[in-house]
């Protein structure tokens, strides 16, 4: 068995040979850079950073292809971009499949976050939220269908992140308080439309569920912890600025940005850490919270 596999707790077989070889590596560049506390300090920074890029491979993958067509792709082809996206993101999700960067139970989460994310998108685009100015074959209304591929990037990150570094939490919430949780959230997505927004208080509900608890996780030969709440500000800043990129690549569009392309408020940050917050609860049905205090006393 890999080694560095065995240090973080997983069996080999539970991680693609991409990982494998990824871990591999790591000795190699941590013996480049020498024994002192900043060469250990730089090696953790590097493989951090590295594992973060793999992690995210959906999610780069598809946003380049969104930048990329909003300059490149030829205004008169046969197929429409949105409806060429729409395949190329099928297209990565099969392969990510065959390629094992994503077991089916994540893939079956990831479909469920999907159709949930879609579902969002036709109410809201319905509702004047934001709007996609282009043509396409592909779509559900006014609704293109490789946005739900956007939302599907957000929980293939969450499964594989959660992989990859071994998570464990310390005081981590009953599972069915999450799960309301998450219901609760995605409700007020819809009806803050018709009645008052929830959100202020579904901020004080994160604070009171998350607000003890921390996430342990390996990089290369530390583990190493974090309070859950600013990891997931952490990712919801990312996604926030991911939003920025897509605005910028005109594939959807602000009221507001009509005339010209202007940063999305940052205001959106905190619908980004809500929403996200139910694909990570959504990748806890295949991939439960490990106490850590336990998964540490089963290593030992």
């Amino acid at each position: 068995m890999n080694p560095i596999i065995q240090r973080l707790g997983r069996p080999a077989h539970a991680a693609s040979r991409t990982e494998r070889l990824l871990h591999a590596s790591l000795p190699r560049v941590y013996r480049m850079l020498g024994k002192g506390l900043l060469a250990r300090a730089v090696a953790e920074f590097l493989a951090f950073g590295v594992k973060q890029a793999y992690a995210c491979i959906y999610g780069g993958l598809l946003l380049a292809l969104i930048l990329g067509t909003r300059f490149l792709y030829p205004a008169d082809a046969f197929l429409t971009r949105y409806d060429f996206l729409f395949l190329s993101a099928v297209g990565i999700q099969i392969w990510l499949l065959a390629a094992k960067f994503e077991t089916l139970d994540e893939a079956k989460v990831i479909i469920i976050f999907h159709i949930v994310g879609t579902a969002m998108e036709v109410f809201k685009t319905h509702a004047g939220s934001w709007v996609y100015p282009e043509d396409s074959f592909f779509r559900i209304g006014g609704v293109p269908l490789f946005t739900g591929f956007m939302y599907a990037a957000v929980g293939s990150y969450l499964a594989r992140v959660s992989r990859i570094f071994d998570f464990g939490y310390t005081r981590y919430p009953p599972l069915w308080s999450t799960w309301l949780f998450a219901a609760a959230i995605y409700v007020n997505f819809f009806s803050h439309h018709f009645i008052i927004d929830l959100r202020i208080g579904l901020f004080a509900l994160l604070f009171l569920l998350y607000g003890r608890t921390w996430v342990h996780y390996s990089v290369y030969r530390y583990r190493h912890r974090m309070p859950l709440v600013l990891g997931f500000f952490l990712v919801g800043l990312f996604i926030w600025l991911a939003e920025n990129i897509g605005t910028f690549a005109n594939a959807w569009r602000y009221p507001g940005q009509e005339h010209g392309w202007q940063l999305v408020s940052l205001a959106k940050l905190n619908a980004w850490v809500l929403l996200m917050i139910i694909s990570f609860v959504l990748v806890t049905l295949v991939s439960p919270p490990e106490n850590e205090a336990k998964r540490q006393k089963n290593k030992a």
